[in-house]
């Protein structure tokens, strides 16, 4: 039997080979304490993404990849954080990220960051007269 694209998806039933999601059935969640416990198992244990997904009942080892991903790069509390839905272009921030940094914050950082590079610029000023004075009493010796 040959499946055709519409039931050619990962999913709950299988009909003569073809695998495809049911009507009605919704996308199974995962808790942030059994993502982690996934990862770490495959970790220890040197799973591969497609042996993790069969020891623990998940459905696509995709979705293992994308957790250790989300683990290495974020960490364990990078799992417990809710990433379903689009991304809002309004607030430029990826989805289940928090927003930007807070006005006054990102104020003080502004004023501070400023603050160091009037600080470097002069140092580097003295740097330089320093070393000139330097350079002429070697001179006059």
């Amino acid at each position: 039997m040959k499946c055709t694209p519409k039931v050619r998806q990962s999913g709950i039933m299988s009909n003569g080979g073809c695998i495809f999601m049911s009507k009605g059935v919704p996308n199974k969640r995962y808790t942030g304490e059994f993502k982690q416990k996934v990862v770490e198992t495959m970790q220890k244990e040197k799973l591969s993404y497609k042996e993790a997904a069969k020891q623990f009942g998940i459905l696509g080892h995709s979705i293992v990849a994308k957790w250790e991903r989300i683990y290495l790069e974020e960490g364990a509390e990078g799992l417990y954080i809710d990433r379903r839905g689009r991304a809002s272009a309004a607030g430029g921030t990826r989805k289940g990220r928090p927003p930007k940094l807070d006005k006054k914050v990102e104020e003080d950082l502004i004023a501070e960051v400023q603050r160091l590079r009037a600080e470097n610029a002069y140092l580097k000023k003295l740097n330089a007269l320093v070393s000139e004075r330097v350079r002429q009493e070697k001179k006059h010796k």
